[in-house]
Order: structure tokens, then C-alpha cells, then sequence
């Protein structure tokens, strides 16, 4: 695993989940369904949960969406999924908490946020109310500022104040200072309210990679809260996987985070569950935390004219991945293992014996054997149709044998 040593911060509890302190970075994610529809969103709430969602946000902005909530926390216990819960509320928190008791009460954790609790008010009566009903229910708060729905006071405070400097600061940087204040005035202010300081996960989103990094080195300066992190509104395929990726990792590698979340746009008809492949790829990738048997493979050249090894490294990947749900029960430890598949005699011997299981597959003009590499060694050569079943089957020995 990883050298990277994580910053300090308090660990909080959220239902199952520890969250901070000494405990493992935790992947969450959020559901888009409509959340008055109980079923769909418990069925997506499991989805996620199945693919390694550890906490899952659903969006509370309605009367029928929290009288939804129970029914949902119900549906998610018969089926005994026990992922905490996660209230998204903005505008009318205070309203809903207030009037549904039992969401208030089915829901692991509030999310504020303080840009719009109490929308361009010196008086914070309606964040004070959410902490309030949080604190009657034994619950922790994450205060979730973001860059596109900042406290109005706040901005405005700063703005004045940059009029007066000599050099005055750019926008965005005063946004940024918005943010980081929003944020860490809202934790002082829920701890006046007799909120402990172990209860509360602070955020401040943007939806840019370099101001991610700063908003974030200055609130881990700022104390010792449980941060989430996430870049906001990070986009769809390619260009949210590599935004999200680019921040996450410069934070996660200096020891800032305890919670991630990949806020990337689905494709129109895909599975909501991307996010969360994403977020787990990001943690493994640094060696901070395994989920999932990893594959190398090669990118391919022009001795390689065959797509056969990139036929063989995205089935044996879809394998892996399709067999973890049964495999977390019985050989919990799999999650370390490394698998090479590659596609000439360049690299692939040397590649494969880096591997706990390695194959290399013949190149275009070389002899057409796929030699087998286990813990370093040679252990048999395959050839012929059945090269990706036979190495199945010596996949799943290794895992008897050795998890």
C-alpha cells in the first residue's frame, strides 16, 4: 500500500461508515432518480451500493421525496442493504426536517448547504434549524458549500473588502476565499449550536482542478474537520474522468480527504455506477486503498496487429470485476491482486512476472505460444482456441489457493 500519510482530522460516524480519522478514504455517490419514486430509487441506491458505493447522497427537495425517504430506508433493509443514507437538501431543509419527522429520522446524515439555507440573510435561522433537528437525531452534517451557490453575504463581504486592497485580488480568487469562509463560518457557527466538532464533514466544490486544489489546502489548513472531496459539475466521459482524476489525486497524495466523490455526467441511458468505478480506480491507482484485482496491459504497437490481447485484457477485467461481489465474501483479500496480460515478447515475459498472474500473448510473427507467468515463475504455455478459458481456470486456482 501506499507511503502517503493522511492528514489528522476527526472521525466521524456516518450509520456503518467511519469516516476520518485513521479509517480508510470512503467512496460515495448520489442517485438521480426521482427520489418520491421509493422503489427506483432504492433499486439505484443498491446498484451503487453493489458496486461499491459506501455511502449514497439521494436528493430530499420535496414534500412527497421526504415522505419517500422511510419507505426507501425500508425497501433497502428488506433487501439488507445497510448503506447509510445521505439527505441532499437545499433551500427547504428546515421546512422538510421540520415537517417529516421520520425522514429526519431515516437518514444517516444531513447535507447543508449554506449558500442557499438562508439565501443572502445575516441571520442564519434556517441553518440553525437544520442543526437543531441534526442534534435531536443523533445525526452528522456535512455543510457543503459550492462555488455556484454562494452565501451572499459572504461574497459580498469579500468584495468590499478587495475594493480596499491596493492590489485588489482577481474574481476568482476572491470565490475561492468566499468558499473556504462560507464553509468554515457555517462549522463555527453549527458548533455554537452545540454541534461537536466530530459530527461535521466540511466541502467547498468547484468545477476546476487547480481551484479544487487550493480551496482544499487552505480548509485542511483551517482545522481539523473530515473533508469530502469532489469536483463539482466535472463533466461527461473523458473530460469529467481526467478533471476529477487530476484534482483528486494532487489532494488525496498530500494526505487531504476522507470521502471522494466523482460527480462526472452519465451517458444518456448508462448505469449511474460509473461514478463510483471511477472513485475506486482513483484510490487503487495511488495504492491507498484496493477494490478490485487490477490488470496491466499493454497499449499494443504495430507488433501486435492482432486485437486478440485486447479482446483477452477487457474480458479478464469484466471478469474480475463480475466475480468480486462473490470473491469480497470468501477471499476478501483478492482486491490485491495483480494480472498482466500482454500482447508481444517485448515487455510481456518481464511485465508478467511483475504480476501475481501474467500471460503474454504472441505478436504478429512470433511464435504462436502464450506463456503463463504465476508469482514470477513459468509455470505452462498455452496455445489455440482455449487460451482464455485455460487461463480462467488458473485464475481461479491462484484465488483458492493463494486468498
Amino acid at each position: 500500500m501506499t507511503d502517503v500519510l493522511r492528514r489528522k482530522t476527526n472521525a466521524v460516524t456516518i450509520g456503518s461508515v467511519l469516516l476520518g480519522g485513521d479509517n480508510p478514504v470512503a467512496v460515495q455517490s448520489m442517485t438521480n432518480t426521482d427520489t418520491a419514486n421509493a422503489q427506483s430509487t432504492a433499486q439505484q441506491v443498491m446498484e451503487l451500493a453493489n458496486a461499491g458505493s459506501e455511502l449514497v447522497r439521494i436528493t430530499v427537495n420535496t414534500e412527497e421525496a421526504a415522505r419517500a425517504v422511510p419507505k426507501i430506508a425500508e425497501i433497502l433493509e428488506a433487501q439488507n442493504c445497510h448503506v447509510p443514507l445521505i439527505g441532499d437538501f437545499h433551500y427547504n431543509g428546515h421546512l422538510l426536517l421540520t415537517k417529516y419527522p421520520e425522514c429526519a429520522k431515516a437518514l444517516a446524515k444531513y447535507r447543508i448547504n449554506p449558500g442557499n439555507s438562508d439565501i443572502g440573510k445575516d441571520e442564519k435561522n434556517n441553518f440553525a434549524t437544520m442543526i437543531e433537528i441534526a442534534l435531536k437525531n443523533d445525526k452528522p452534517v456535512r455543510i457543503g458549500a459550492n462555488w455556484g451557490s454562494l452565501d451572499k453575504v459572504v461574497v459580498a463581504k469579500l468584495m468590499d473588502e478587495n475594493l480596499k486592497r491596493q492590489n485588489p485580488l482577481s474574481n476568482d480568487t476572491i470565490m475561492e476565499h468566499a468558499l473556504v469562509r462560507s464553509a468554515l463560518e457555517s462549522a463555527e457557527l453549527a458548533q455554537k449550536l452545540g454541534m461537536p466538532k466530530n459530527r461535521l464533514v466540511l466541502s467547498a466544490k468547484v468545477s476546476n482542478a487547480q481551484g479544487l486544489v487550493r480551496v482544499y489546502r487552505a480548509l485542511a489548513e483551517s482545522g481539523e474537520y473530515a473533508l469530502h472531496l469532489g469536483l463539482t459539475e466535472a463533466g461527461m466521459g473523458m473530460k469529467g474522468i481526467v478533471s476529477s482524476s487530476a484534482a483528486l489525486a494532487v489532494l488525496l497524495q498530500q494526505g487531504i480527504g476522507d470521502t471522494i466523490r466523482v460527480s462526472i455526467t452519465p451517458q444518456p441511458g448508462q448505469p449511474r455506477t460509473e461514478e463510483v468505478y471511477v472513485a475506486q480506480q482513483i484510490l487503487q491507482s495511488l495504492e491507498i486503498r484496493n477494490f478490485t484485482p487490477q490488470v496491466t496491459s499493454c497499449p499494443g504497437c504495430g507488433r501486435t496487429s492482432s486485437t486478440f490481447f485486447q479482446t483477452m485484457a477487457e474480458d479478464i477485467q469484466s471478469y474480475l470485476r463480475e466475480q468480486m461481489p462473490i470473491w469480497k465474501q470468501t477471499h476478501p483479500q483478492v482486491a490485491e491482486l495483480k494480472v498482466a496480460v500482454m500482447g508481444c515478447i517485448v515487455n510481456g515475459p518481464g511485465e508478467s512476472k511483475h504480476a501475481n498472474l501474467g500471460i503474454s500473448l504472441p505478436g504478429t510473427a512470433e511464435d504462436p505460444k502464450a506463456p503463463v507467468y504465476v508469482d514470477g515463475r513459468l509455470v505452462t504455455t498455452l496455445q489455440g482456441p482455449g487460451i482464455v478459458p485455460e487461463f480462467k481456470k488458473i485464475l481461479n486456482q491462484y484465488v483458492e489457493t493463494h486468498y
